[in-house]
């Protein structure tokens, strides 16, 4: 049976990518200036516009989708006659997956002939967006849903994510680190390494002095914990600094003969966190 794969706007996939490939994205919503906008691949706001805004001291805030919303989304779908699997934002930084839970069960009732597959990715960014890469091979590969939801669940654990930050305040302002510690590390150029943890939590992993050796410190952890790179796709994922992006690009390329290497924004929802110049890399490792 056909099915459907719809995912969030924080898996910053480009409107392309998600044309080509037959993905859903639903949009996610941000808060900046006094007015509401939606993640809609830069249709409301263009991320280049976004980080200008933060860079300038304008703050952001951000709204997981509701359950309505998915009814909304969803009940077409089924409608037609086709099954879906959603693969949602980390359960562990957003509520959206507990709303597409909720209205996985309300669709259930309406649709009980039809299945709704709700997945955790316990990703972020285009770590989330890698794993619906992997979900679009699946399904063009020919897996039916129930084995392709088994193999999600199998592997995300196995979806590294590092990140490094530019402006410890965006961190600060977000309770990752204290006031204290985000002065003092601005003050002595201190780049904060962090990665998502086995519950899908944003957790900070060490500390580098200065931009460029912050960036070979996402770098080193691959060479630490990849799985057979010659067979990859990587994403890397950035805020508003794709010189960077680019450069790291080309490390990994002199390291390994990776498939291909695939470069995007951070979006609003985790750039209202993480802040401008973020750079994140995304890749199969054990452990994660």
């Amino acid at each position: 049976m056909a099915y459907r794969v719809f995912t969030d706007s924080c898996s910053d996939l480009p409107e392309e990518y998600a044309l080509e490939r037959g993905l859903s994205v639903l949009p996610m919503r941000f808060h900046i200036g006094g007015q509401d906008y939606l993640v809609d691949f830069g249709k409301s706001m263009s991320c280049k516009e976004f980080y200008r805004r933060l860079r300038e001291g304008e703050t952001s805030t951000t709204a997981q989708i509701n359950a309505d919303e998915f009814v909304r989304a969803f009940a077409p779908v089924l409608e037609s006659g086709e099954d879906l699997l959603y693969i949602a934002f980390s359960s562990a930084l957003s509520g959206t997956y507990q709303s597409a839970r909720l209205a996985a069960e309300e669709l259930k009732a309406r649709f009980p002939e039809r299945t709704v597959s709700v997945v955790d990715s316990l990703c972020a960014s285009m770590g989330e967006g890698l794993l619906v890469h992997y979900a679009l091979d699946n399904r063009d590969k020919g897996l039916t849903l129930q084995e392709n939801t088994a193999w999600l669940e199998e592997n995300k654990g196995k979806l590294c994510h590092w990140f490094t930050v530019f402006d410890l305040n965006h961190l600060r302002r977000g309770g990752r680190v204290s006031a204290a510690a985000a002065f003092l590390g601005t003050m002595l150029s201190i780049k904060p390494v962090l990665h998502v943890d086995d519950e899908g939590r944003l957790v900070p992993v060490e500390k580098a002095k200065g931009r460029a050796r912050s960036i070979r410190a996402l770098l080193d952890h691959m060479k630490a914990t990849v799985i057979s790179p010659e067979e990859q796709v990587v994403f890397i994922s950035h805020g508003d600094s794709e010189a960077d992006a680019q450069g790291l690009a080309d490390a990994i390329r002199k390291q390994w003969p990776v498939k291909d290497i695939k470069l995007h924004y951070i979006g609003p929802v985790v750039g209202s966190h993480s802040g401008p110049d973020t750079i994140a890399l995304f890749f199969l490792g054990e452990p994660r």
